[in-house]
């Protein structure tokens, strides 16, 4: 072969492998291209989507918002309900039960206020006794009865008031004579005219007394 035809050959030769080489180039750019604009595709598909369920989501919220809120409401309403009324029943009981104790304190208040004179009669009795009848068999019967209505007292919460030399004591005297004293300060109960007594701590009769002003 001449050297002429081998450089033709030599020139066709390359010719055609930078076809082939752009030819593969430029389907490896539309197979990029192509790639691209699919995921391209796909990224807004996806983005429109995320944007629809947004937007359904809003939409449901804003549905529903006055709903919960009503609800909620309601809840409110029937736990402030609920509050009272376990507060109610709280306080009832405490007040049933200071009933209860009350009764059991006091229910025989009555009888024992109805008993005093006869307390009244048997001191008095007493103290009216002359020394020289102080062996005297009724007397001591008398001081025998009285010791088994002290007893008696005693057994049901029934206490004297102890007042003589006491300050005066609004609560538990009642003053209906004073007088100045220079051996007692102001306000002190100096004579005792009828005994006052309690009940369980509670004043069923105050004292009559004399005090010092």
């Amino acid at each position: 072969m001449s050297s002429k035809k081998k450089e033709k050959f030599k020139e066709e030769a390359s010719d055609m492998a930078k076809k082939k080489q752009e030819s593969e180039t430029l389907e490896a750019t539309e197979s990029i291209s192509v790639e691209e604009a699919e995921n391209k595709t796909i990224d807004e598909a996806i983005t429109e989507g995320e944007s629809t369920l947004t937007e359904e989501k809003a939409e449901a919220k804003t549905e529903e918002t006055p709903q919960l809120e009503t609800l909620k409401a309601e809840y409110d309403e029937l736990n402030d309900k609920f509050l009272r009324l376990t507060a109610e029943f709280a306080n009832y009981r405490k007040r049933v039960e200071k009933e209860k104790n009350d009764i059991f304190k006091f229910g025989n208040e009555k009888m024992m206020v109805e008993m005093l004179p006869i307390m009244d009669n048997f001191e008095r009795a007493l103290s009216s006794v002359v020394e020289e009848h102080a062996d005297d068999k009724v007397l001591d019967g008398v001081k025998l009865i009285k010791k088994s209505l002290d007893d008696f007292f005693e057994k049901h919460g029934v206490k004297k008031i102890e007042s003589l030399n006491a300050p005066f004591d609004p609560d538990k005297h009642h003053a209906v004579m004073s007088e100045e004293s220079d051996e007692h300060d102001d306000e002190t109960v100096i004579e005792v005219f009828q005994e006052g007594y309690v009940l369980n701590d509670k004043v069923i009769r105050p004292s009559m007394v004399k005090v010092t002003k």
